[in-house]
């Protein structure tokens, strides 16, 4: 029998928060043997990679969240980054607009929340709002985030992966988690022994966190994201424009982003998906996940548990490119004709707690002295994900 190769620190998984949390640990004990596992050939293949690398501003979570805690600190570090290795950061800030009354009350509350989280947030009234967006249209007010910005993803992870391999983490792709003995990670190229185990695994987070004894209360529930190009004129929009979110839900709406190069495209959609990497109709189609969740969406359904019926209803609409186009026009009434293609699709892995049928707003982290495992790491993780690494490295034990 093969005898494991032995590491101070097995990390699985390559997307944003396992890369930074690589990168913390060896900014802060760097005699530490760090092995990172990605079942892809590359690092970002699924989430980190395919969202709308918005930087976010703080201004959505409550205040007792780890999300508010660590956006304001994760904004400024990662456009520090950023600046330090020559990646573009477009700094066009974002505007929330509200359509009446009720909207603008939860605008209101969105400053609050802006102001406890130590955001910098502005309302500005619907001239202010026109005079930096031309063609915005708000009811009375409009909440001004001038430190959102945007980047693309890719540059940042490629640049991680670059920085982590120079300084000495082993990096293995192609390398698939299979389960564990012990301290013993198996995978597809071997298996290998780790002092500490930390689980970044995204979209299979929950399932890596249950063979360790962990994450049982949980189960994914995936959203597919999808993002529309539009492609006329990239003067048509000069920021980042976003609806008033249903507070209930962590999900931000219909929206222009603004990307780095100047284009601009719409979207997300929340629409929940089958299994965890339905791309598309039959990309890694698993019958056993398909099962798994579509009874547990079945169920949702039944009983509209965290209004999943409605929003099912809602989402499935957006298919539908000329349903998709107006809304985002009730924003910016841009040319509808303008619109070209989807670009690729997103999954967000969202954590849903079976005790109580409600999705979970924050991210979660579980442990003992063996291994850490953190989960729900869906937006705003790419912002987060400097100080939040910091974060888990010091308060689980791990440097």
């Amino acid at each position: 029998m093969t005898v494991p190769r032995v590491f101070d620190r097995v990390i699985v998984g390559a997307g944003i928060i396992g890369l930074s949390i690589a990168r913390s640990l060896k900014k802060n004990a760097p005699h530490l043997r760090i092995l990172v596992l990605e079942k892809e050939p590359d690092v970002g293949a699924h989430s980190s990679g395919r969202n709308s690398g918005v930087l976010h501003a703080g201004f959505y979570y409550t205040a007792d969240s780890l999300k508010a805690r660590f956006t304001v600190e994760g904004n400024r570090q990662m456009k520090a980054y950023c600046q330090e290795r020559g990646i573009p950061v477009n700094a066009c800030g974002k505007l929330v607009v509200a359509m009446d009354v009720d909207e603008l009350l939860q605008l209101h509350e969105l400053d609050a929340r802006g102001r406890r989280n130590g955001s910098t947030v502005r309302l500005i009234s619907e001239e202010e709002a026109k005079a930096l967006e031309p063609g915005v249209g708000t009811f009375r007010e409009a909440l001004y985030s001038p430190d959102t910005a945007s980047l693309e993803p890719r540059a940042v992870l490629d640049s991680l992966k670059k920085d982590l391999l120079s300084s000495g983490v082993e990096m293995l792709f192609s390398t698939a988690y299979k389960g564990r003995q012990g301290q013993v990670v198996i995978t597809s190229q071997g298996d290998f022994e780790g002092k500490k185990i930390i689980n970044c695994a995204g979209l299979y987070a929950d399932k890596v966190a249950q063979d360790f004894g962990f994450g049982d209360k949980y189960t994914m529930i995936p959203f597919k994201g999808l993002y529309l190009k539009y492609k006329k004129n990239r003067d048509d929009v000069r920021m980042n424009i976003y609806p008033v979110p249903d507070l209930r839900n962590p999900f931000l709406g219909v929206h222009y982003t603004k990307a780095v190069d100047g284009t601009i495209k719409i979207g997300p959609t929340a629409i929940p998906a089958f299994w965890r990497e339905n791309y598309t109709f039959r990309e890694r189609f698993r019958p056993g996940e398909f099962l798994e969740i579509a009874l547990r969406e079945a169920q949702l359904f039944a009983t509209n548990a965290f209004g999943f019926r409605d929003l099912a209803f809602e989402e499935m609409r957006k298919y539908s490119r000329r349903y998709f186009i107006g809304l985002a026009r009730k924003m910016v009434p841009v040319d509808p004709e303008g619109f070209g293609d989807f670009t690729r699709p997103g999954i967000r892995a969202q954590l849903l707690d079976k005790t109580t049928l409600e999705l979970v707003q924050d991210f979660v982290i579980e442990s003992d002295a063996a291994s850490v495992h953190v989960l729900n790491a869906v937006s705003p993780a790419f912002t987060c994900a400097f100080p939040f690494s910091d974060f888990v490295c010091r308060k689980y034990g791990l440097l």
